[in-house]
């Protein structure tokens, strides 16, 4: 319990640091930035950090708003589903997030935090957890690559992700 305590505070100490660095764009290139949405689809794979499960396989959308050229909001949905050996049953739930995205290095190399609720919908599973998912990543114009920690609070589990997306402008 502690362990994962230390890694929560760490891992939101690397997000503040990194976004404090972030907040000191130069003011033309805020100013003469066309704001606008993007839409991506990704596909995501993980692996938990506990033995409650072994692995873990999703897809998702996500739509990203462009305050500036180097911040984002973002919201993320899609399924995921968290694989058992053996009898045990599968837990399968839907994911609804909430981010901010900060591009940290050159454009492309970013930090994202996102917080939301997970939805359990398969065998019988009945809970709802809060969930939060700090990662990095990298992303052009059309490919966005990122690992993230995704922490499922009452699911009582936690997992390290990779997501592969496909994103365009609207």
């Amino acid at each position: 319990m502690r362990k994962s305590r230390n890694l929560k505070i760490l891992c939101l100490a690397a997000f503040a640091f990194l976004y404090a660095n972030t907040t000191f764009a130069q003011d033309s290139e805020i100013k003469n930035y066309d704001q606008g949405f993007r839409l991506g689809f990704g596909i995501n794979g993980g692996i938990p950090t506990d033995k409650d499960y072994d692995w873990s396989l999703g897809g998702d959308v996500r739509l990203q708003y462009d305050l500036t050229k180097r911040a984002s909001l973002t919201l993320t949905t899609g399924f995921t589903n968290l694989f058992q050996k053996g009898d045990a049953k599968d837990l399968g739930f839907i994911p609804a997030k909430a981010g901010f995205k900060a591009f940290i290095w050159e454009d492309q190399f970013y930090v994202l935090g996102e917080v939301g609720a997970g939805f359990a919908v398969t065998n019988g599973y009945d809970k709802t957890t809060f969930l939060w998912a700090p990662g990095i990543g990298y992303a052009n114009k059309y490919i966005d690559l990122s690992v993230r920690y995704e922490d499922y609070k009452d699911f009582r589990t936690n997992q390290v992700a990779l997501r592969v997306a496909y994103g365009f402008d609207l």
